[in-house]
């Protein structure tokens, strides 16, 4: 296997932009399939992963339904067209240890997880990787596909 980095920077002016790379992101998620989003409080990690799942559902063929934040359950799991979706919030994890303890190493196998906060695993993960910025009035989003290529 050899491991590929394809970048891509999108400029995300508002919500809606955030929003609508979110859909574009859950298009081509399989099971087994993980994207890491990274950035400070408030650039818009939320806001993507609930764009995402939305977009899931709908290309599933069910009708979007709440996604709250994960930030105080850790993890919140939806069943979407057969395939189970993660989203994890890992910021108030004190170690590692406690993510691994949550089930994320056979969700990684079998689910399309969605991970905030990924640098408190310790390690990177096989991901696209999605590093959210302050880009003028908006955000940036930097895009680096980390995830394992035969």
């Amino acid at each position: 296997m050899r491991e590929r980095d394809v970048n891509e920077v999108v400029d995300l002016p508002d919500a809606d932009a955030t929003a609508a790379l979110g859909a574009r992101l859950a298009d081509g998620l399989r099971p087994g399939d993980a994207v890491t989003l990274r950035g400070g409080l408030g650039m818009g990690k939320t806001h993507l992963a609930r764009a995402c799942i939305h977009a899931l559902q709908r290309s599933a063929g069910t009708a979007p339904e709440e996604v709250p934040s994960p930030t105080f359950t850790l993890v919140q799991t939806y069943e979407v067209g057969g395939t189970e979706v993660w989203h994890l919030d890992l910021y108030r994890l004190a170690t590692p240890d406690e993510a691994w303890e949550l089930g994320l190493e056979e969700a990684l196998e079998r689910a399309i997880c969605l991970i905030e906060w990924p640098e408190r695993l310790g390690e990177a993960i096989p991901a696209l990787d999605v590093a959210l910025e302050r880009s003028g009035d908006g955000r940036r989003a930097t895009l680096t596909d980390r995830r394992r290529a035969a």
